[in-house]
């Protein structure tokens, strides 16, 4: 019997996102595994995992928001900008930082910003990546990058931090491509002090919570029970931040054929529309990028069979 489902997976620490994949294969007894972001090894966090036909939506996925629950370590900087790498720069000094100026360093660091991915990242320049290049001992130019930062709270009550190694944790709601780690750094240089992200887990992935999350061990013991269906999202679950239209019947075999179409009102405001059949998805179709006035398709999905979970 085919599993075709989107799981929501509590990644935990110590494991590579690579590695749930490949213990889900096992446990499912399905190659079609696939992760919607990487998430390293020391984060812990929300990790959707998409199964079978869903592997279709994994990208969309991935481009959705997130939120993370991170926690700022002011008072030394480290290679990897996280707690895992070699310091290299250190204030020894007693500090004293206002609840104030935290806020102040946060709101300053909403909304478009502009980050340098980390040198230990798997950002690629020249066709490798910055890591290969930061284990070689090797210094590249690194790219600038626009990421979006929703929001920032600061999660922790107190009025005043005072001591050599300060720390306060954090929420922040971002769109794809954010380095937490980075913005740990960032907020450090605002507060004017080497800091580096000390702690990072990931809460929400697009419409996925925390609450939502199985662990590996209870995915195991659902699939062994024969239940695993009963957890697992639906395709459509993938696609929820676009508009979901039902297919008009005399457009069914143009789309059917991939056929390019008059572009339907809805793509002057939003970047994709789900055309179902009798809700589900059928075909995801897009603006032409040369035709005025036109949509083609993105992607096609087939209907579920009977045989799926």
């Amino acid at each position: 019997m085919a599993i075709n489902g989107i799981l929501p997976l509590w990644k935990e620490k110590g494991m590579t996102s690579h590695d749930c994949v490949f213990k889900l294969r096992k446990i499912l007894k399905t190659k079609k595994v696939g992760h919607t972001g990487t998430l390293d090894p020391e984060v812990d966090g929300v990790l959707p995992i998409c199964i079978g036909n869903t592997t279709k939506v994994a990208e969309y996925i991935t481009d959705q928001g997130k939120t993370y629950e991170a926690e700022v370590a002011i008072g030394f900087s480290t290679e990897t900008e996280d707690a895992t790498g070699q310091m290299v720069e250190q204030n020894s000094e007693d500090k004293k930082i206002t609840r104030g100026q935290i806020l102040a360093a946060l709101e300053g660091l909403t909304g478009e910003i502009t980050q340098i991915p980390p040198m230990y990242s798997a950002v690629k320049v020249g066709g490798k990546k910055l890591y290969e290049y930061a284990r070689a001992g090797i210094a590249v130019e690194r790219p600038l990058r626009k990421v979006q930062i929703d929001s920032i709270e600061l999660l922790d009550d107190a009025e005043e931090w005072a001591g050599v190694n300060i720390h306060f944790r954090i929420r922040i709601k971002c769109g794809k491509g954010t380095y937490i780690r980075t913005l740990a750094v960032q907020i450090g240089e605002a507060l004017g002090y080497p800091a580096h992200m000390s702690q990072l887990t990931r809460t929400e992935s697009g419409k996925f919570k925390k609450e939502d999350c199985l662990t590996l061990a209870q995915v195991d013991e659902i699939a062994q029970n024969g239940t695993i269906g009963t957890v697992l999202k639906p395709l459509a679950y993938g696609l929820a931040e676009f508009p979901l239209l039902e297919v008009q019947p005399e457009n069914f075999f143009a789309m059917k054929n991939g056929q390019v179409l008059p572009v339907h009102p809805l793509l002057e405001s939003t970047k994709f529309v789900v055309f179902t059949i009798s809700g589900e998805p059928f075909a995801l179709y897009k603006k032409h990028p040369d035709k005025a006035g036109k949509m083609k398709p993105e992607k096609m999905f087939g209907l579920p069979t009977e045989d799926e979970v």
